[in-house]
């Protein structure tokens, strides 16, 4: 709802009009194989004011070989329990044990209800990979007014 021209802007407003940022970062690493395992750490409890905030979330997924790798690796982000938007993607070629990407993905998504939201990193691993600590997840909400 946008504030009219000589309106009153109450103290909700204005609360939901500042952008509020969150980081988190792996605390361990996650070994392959691994399917829609949580990345520890890497999970983001925040408080919606208002319906349809928008989030946009940036992660960086740090995919690191440890032995001959047996095929595709990924990292997605989740809102309450459901995978949303694209994935970060990792395939080292044949024989490869001596790779490692740091594979980042975007996000922006509606959080259609008010209230308490979990957004987390969620991975799948092949065998012979690891997902180190240093991948990470930085989110920030934009209320409507």
């Amino acid at each position: 709802m946008p504030i009219p021209a000589g309106g009153i802007v109450t103290a909700g407003q204005l609360a939901r009009m500042q952008p509020t940022p969150y980081k988190a970062v792996a605390s361990v690493a996650v070994t392959g194989p691994a399917t829609n395992a949580d990345v520890p750490g890497c999970s983001i409890t925040l408080t919606t004011l208002a319906p349809n905030a928008i989030i946009v979330a940036e992660t960086v997924f740090d995919f690191d070989p440890i032995g001959t790798v047996n095929g595709l690796s990924s990292g997605r982000l989740w809102i309450d329990g459901a995978g949303v938007g694209e994935f970060a993607v990792y395939q080292a070629g044949p024989g490869v044990v001596a790779d490692r990407n740091s594979a980042p993905q975007n996000y922006r998504e509606v959080i259609p209800s008010a209230g308490t939201h979990t957004l987390k990193l969620v991975t799948t691993l092949a065998t012979g990979v690891n997902l180190n600590i240093y991948t990470t997840l930085i989110v920030t909400v934009y209320e409507v007014v």
